[in-house]
C-alpha cells in the first residue's frame, strides 16, 4: 500500500469522533454524575507526551487536556486549567491580567477523584475490552 491521504482514511488511520462516556465521582460525601466525551488517542496525545518529556508540560494533564473534548471534538481543558485551575472571567467575560500580564486562574487543580475518572475513561476508549475499576 502507498502512503496516500485517501489511503490513510479508508485504513482507518484518523482518529474517529469522539466517545461518549460516563463518569461518577465523589468529591467528600457528594457523589457526581456526568457524560464526558473522549477522543481517541491522536497526534495532539503524542505532541503532548513529547511536551511532558522535556517538561514544557505535566503528562498527566495533557493526556486528559489531549482526550477530554466536546461531542463536536473540540478541546475542553488545557493542561493549565488541570494544574492550575481555570481562567479568571471579568463581569464582561474577558480574562483577567496578573501583574505579569498573564491570565489569572483560581489557583486550584482538578479534583483527584475527577482526575482518575477522567483517566479511566480515557483508557476504556484507548484500551477496550480491559476490564473496569471503580474510581471513589
Amino acid at each position: 500500500m502507498k502512503l496516500t491521504l485517501e489511503n490513510l482514511k479508508e485504513a482507518g488511520a484518523f482518529t474517529g469522533a469522539p466517545v461518549e462516556k460516563e463518569i461518577t465521582w465523589k468529591q467528600g460525601e457528594t457523589e457526581y454524575t456526568a457524560t464526558v466525551y473522549v477522543r481517541p488517542l491522536s497526534y495532539q496525545a503524542a505532541v503532548n507526551d513529547l511536551r511532558a518529556i522535556y517538561g514544557k508540560t505535566d503528562g498527566v494533564a495533557g493526556r486528559i487536556a489531549a482526550s477530554i473534548c466536546d461531542e463536536h471534538g473540540k478541546q475542553v481543558f488545557t493542561a493549565e486549567d488541570i494544574t492550575d485551575g481555570p481562567i479568571v472571567k471579568g463581569e464582561d467575560g474577558k480574562p483577567m491580567l496578573g501583574g505579569d500580564g498573564l491570565p489569572q486562574r483560581t489557583g486550584g487543580a482538578l479534583d483527584g477523584n475527577l482526575t482518575m475518572a477522567l483517566l479511566q475513561v480515557i483508557g476504556e476508549v484507548n484500551n477496550p475490552g480491559k476490564p473496569k475499576t471503580s474510581a471513589s
